[in-house]
């Protein structure tokens, strides 16, 4: 059934620009529509299409508590220009203290593995709450990004949170984000400036050389997909 609504949706937008296809589905699935975003520049081209044409899509991010001021800032600034509310979740508490008290502050850094219990507790289990309930979920996830998310498509149901994926960026180069950035006049996280790409929490996160891969700086002192568990593929 879910890959028929997927198809469905696929030829019911395919004539259609990024802003008819969020307005559509705003329509179309009414108040079970929503955007993750974690303010990165994908992120921000998506904010700026919901908030420029007032869409009735829920926004949310995850505040993992380990976040860059530079991320704050640039949520402030999204808040102030486009007068949408930001949906906040935050990781249960207990949950952290547990993490912490038992393995440290710094455990993720020991073992793929503890990353692993770490993103867990602050990302996945809060994105989880997030989801329920709801049918559409927005990404900012482009192709490009990493290896990972090469074989994604624009409608795909995601089997671990039960519901339908809506990836408007796939296709756009980094390029292409930077520039609607520009000629919109979209807040942006000042570490971009400072060759951050992917931004995430700041333990897990340095900026990358020209040579390097875009998911380079994400858990740099590992090899791994580079992915959290939010949208690696079971």
């Amino acid at each position: 059934m879910s890959i028929a609504i997927t198809n469905t949706l696929l030829e019911k937008t395919r004539s259609l620009s990024i802003e008819e296809t969020l307005a559509f589905l705003a329509n179309e699935f009414k108040d079970k529509v929503v955007f993750s975003t974690s303010f990165g520049q994908e992120d921000q081209v998506i904010t700026a299409i919901i908030g420029q044409n007032d869409l009735p899509i829920t926004i949310f991010t995850l505040d993992t508590g380990r976040l860059f001021q530079e991320t704050y800032d640039v949520f402030h600034k999204t808040l102030k220009k486009y007068k949408k509310e930001i949906k906040v979740y935050f990781p249960e508490a207990s949950k952290v203290e547990n993490l912490l008290n038992k393995k440290g502050p710094n455990s993720f850094y020991e073992s793929v593995e503890n990353r692993k219990e770490c993103c867990f507790i602050r990302k996945v289990a809060p994105l989880t709450k997030a989801l329920k309930g709801n049918e559409i979920w927005i990404t900012g996830l482009r192709a490009e990004q990493s290896e990972n998310r090469n074989d994604l498509d624009l409608f795909e149901y995601d089997e671990k949170f039960d519901i339908i994926k809506f990836n408007p960026l796939l296709k756009w180069n980094l390029e292409e984000v930077q520039k609607y950035i520009d000629d919109n006049n979209v807040p942006q996280n000042a570490l971009h400036k400072q060759g951050f790409v992917s931004i995430g929490c700041a333990p897990c996160t340095r900026a990358i050389t020209p040579d390097e891969d875009i998911r380079a700086g994400r858990w740099w002192w590992e090899s791994s997909h580079k992915e959290c568990g939010l949208h690696q593929k079971q």
